[in-house]
């Protein structure tokens, strides 16, 4: 066997497969390529405002989302959103979001699988500018919303019911925003409650 076939296919191997560390599972990482794929950009220009929110792919082989967020025309909001998903979790369980802001608080969204116009899930993501984090949410800590008010009884998401995640930026301050995103993983309960 050709032995510089092996040893390419072998660091080839080792580069692409990150395997998260004990206590996590991979849910989505956006240093490969392919998960970055089925994601889309929703903003406020479905209600008439005039954000612009884009995604691509990152100089640091993660996601960036930026745009500009516009307060004109009762607007305010940039967002992204994965297509369905199938996630696997404790309901004391939670969420790592390895992340680089700019000093600006994102939102994270859960989306259910009975889909309702303009409701999800939600928990804040604070961000320091310029600074690689990780944030752990347990899923107990996502509100449910509807068009960004918080929606009374109404219990917490199972997470059977997940069917997609999505990133978002309203916290009604104009001007140009970037969220470089590299990895989401679960967190086992364990591990979330010592954080």
């Amino acid at each position: 066997m050709d032995m510089l076939f092996v040893c390419t296919t072998l660091i080839t191997l080792c580069l692409t497969q990150v395997a998260a560390p004990a206590g996590q599972s991979t849910l989505i990482d956006f240093r490969n390529s392919e998960q970055a794929t089925g994601w889309s950009a929703v903003n406020d220009g479905v209600m008439g405002g005039r954000s612009v929110g884009k995604l691509r792919r990152s100089d640091e082989n993660g996601m960036n989302f930026s745009g500009t967020l516009s307060l004109e025309n009762n607007g305010g909001f940039a967002s992204i959103r994965s297509g369905r998903m199938d996630i696997e979790m404790g309901p004391e369980d939670g969420f790592r979001v390895k992340l680089k802001g700019d000093g600006r608080t994102y939102i994270f969204n859960l989306y259910p699988k009975t889909r309702r116009m303009a409701f999800s899930y939600r928990a804040s993501l604070p961000t320091v500018a310029g600074q690689w984090t990780e944030v752990v949410i347990p899923l107990k800590d996502f509100a449910p919303t509807s068009f960004g008010r918080r929606v009374q009884n109404k219990g917490p998401l199972s997470p059977d019911q997940i069917s997609g995640i999505g990133f978002m930026l309203s916290d009604k301050k104009a001007g140009a925003f970037n969220l470089e995103i590299e990895s989401v993983n679960i967190e086992q309960s364990s591990v979330a409650d010592n954080q």
